[in-house]
This record gives C-alpha cells, structure tokens and sequence, in this order.
C-alpha cells in the first residue's frame, strides 16, 4: 500500500509519521481493495487544533474520506482512522449482502 503524508502549518515528526503509517496499514483489513493512503495534517496555530485528513483510495475509484478536528495531531489520526474504518467495514457490507441477490436455479 502507498502511504503519503503531508503537513500544512505544521512540521511533520518521525513520530506522527511512523504513527499515521501504522495507523492507516490496518486499512486493508477492513476493505482489501484499497491501494492508497493519504494523510493531511493540517496546524492552525491561533485556535491552537489540528485538522487532519484521511484519503484511502481502492480499486474501481473507490475513494473514502475521514475529516477530524483535535487538539493534538495523534488524537487527529486515531478518530479520522476510526471514522474511516467504519466506511470501509459499511462498503464491505454492503457487497457481501448484494452479491447473492439472484433468485438463481430451482431444480424442479
């Protein structure tokens, strides 16, 4: 999986970058389609908060978006992580229960 992190206002740590990739290499457990991670961590230094972003991209332009506000930029990726493996696990729920729809063969 390709993981992207960029920061805006803020200066990107080891730390924060080791813990969003760890965070967001979970995510094809959820939904095994998806190919990309994108993580925007974005400071704004007067209200003293951190706006972070999470863009996971999959096959067939699958593309799901988890946004959360925190004071803290780990507690930012921990709740748009969150956020955004409830979506993947309601998509993967979703194909599984309209996959087997058909009324298919009925042998007489």
């Amino acid at each position: 999986m390709v993981f992207k992190i960029t920061g805006k206002h803020i200066t990107i740590t080891d730390a924060i970058r080791a813990y969003a990739e760890e965070k967001t290499s979970r995510l094809p457990r959820f939904y095994n389609t998806i190919s990309q991670a994108e993580v925007l961590v974005d400071g704004d230094a007067t209200a003293g908060k951190v706006s972070v972003e999470i863009i996971a991209r999959g096959e067939h332009s699958n593309v799901f978006v988890a946004t959360e506000v925190a004071e803290d930029a780990l507690k930012g990726i921990d709740a748009a992580v969150r956020k955004l493996e409830e979506q993947l696990r309601r998509k993967k729920t979703k194909e599984r229960n309209n996959k087997h729809t058909g009324g298919g063969f009925e042998p007489a």
